[in-house]
């Protein structure tokens, strides 16, 4: 008997993005499934983060769907959903790493109130459950217990990327999507971070993307990639096929370069 395919979490079905006379993403279709991460690698400008942003439901797409499938099993669609459901959804199935690290955390608040405040957007006040999320979280980041009163302004880069892991999977989202996460980082800290990273996909089954125009990155995270040109998917497949023999021109060139640094 052949052992059927988990349903996806993520299906993004014939997306389109115009700005203007600039079209950022042309038809794109992807799935992911739990457990499973893709990564979207491409230049700047190829329209990657745009379509990260329809994703998280950040850009309405022009046409297409984008459809999460809920803890219930229930797949909505994000673009047809009326506001208050859209943010429901986000909220609870959806979360973002950010590339700027800020851009993700309440900086005047201290760490665990950082790692907590989705938990009570959520309608958690109970003290002794908030206070134990945080101390868990704050461990499975890597982050020092005596740093849950301190504000993330005095963190370094790399903590501030890993109190903002933190507060976006305490909710447990089956959806976690990331911008650039190792960007600004040196190497060290970036490999510590992948680790982490990779880890935490896997010991909690949720599906994710990763948006990068760094191929060692797209290595380590992604089980699949696709390769993206001036909003134009030019080539998809697993990630060690395509680093190892890439077929389209465009993707040639990027390991081409990346093999050059």
């Amino acid at each position: 008997m052949v052992e059927q395919q988990p349903r996806p979490v993520l299906d993004v079905s014939n997306v389109s993005v115009r700005f203007g006379s600039i079209l950022a993403c042309n038809d794109i279709s992807l799935s992911v499934r739990a457990g499973e991460v893709l990564g979207i690698v491409g230049e700047s400008g190829s329209g990657k983060s745009t379509l990260l942003r329809c994703i998280g439901g950040f850009n309405r797409p022009d046409v297409g769907s984008v459809r999460v499938r809920s803890k219930s099993g229930k797949a909505v669609d994000l673009w047809r959903a009326d506001e208050v459901a859209r943010m429901q959804l986000r909220q609870a199935e959806l979360a973002l790493v950010h590339q700027n690290p800020r851009d993700g955390l309440l900086m005047h608040i201290s760490a665990g109130g950082n790692i907590v405040e989705p938990l009570m957007a959520g309608g958690e006040r109970r003290y002794e459950k908030l206070l134990a999320a945080a101390g868990d979280w704050l461990a499975r980041v890597e982050l020092p217990a005596d740093r849950l009163k301190s504000v993330p302004s005095v963190f370094s880069g790399g903590m501030q990327k890993r109190l903002q892991i933190a507060r976006s999977l305490v909710t447990q989202p089956r959806l976690l999507l990331m911008d650039e996460p190792t960007g600004g980082l040196d190497v060290s800290v970036q490999a510590r971070l992948l680790d982490l990273l990779r880890q935490l996909v896997r010991e909690l089954k949720i599906a994710a993307i990763v948006v990068t125009h760094d191929l060692a990155v797209a290595r380590v995270l992604a089980q699949r990639l696709i390769v993206m040109k001036g909003g134009d998917v030019v080539e998809t497949g697993l990630t060690d096929q395509i680093l190892e023999d890439p077929q389209h021109p465009y993707t040639q060139l990027l390991v081409g370069a990346a093999l050059r640094i």
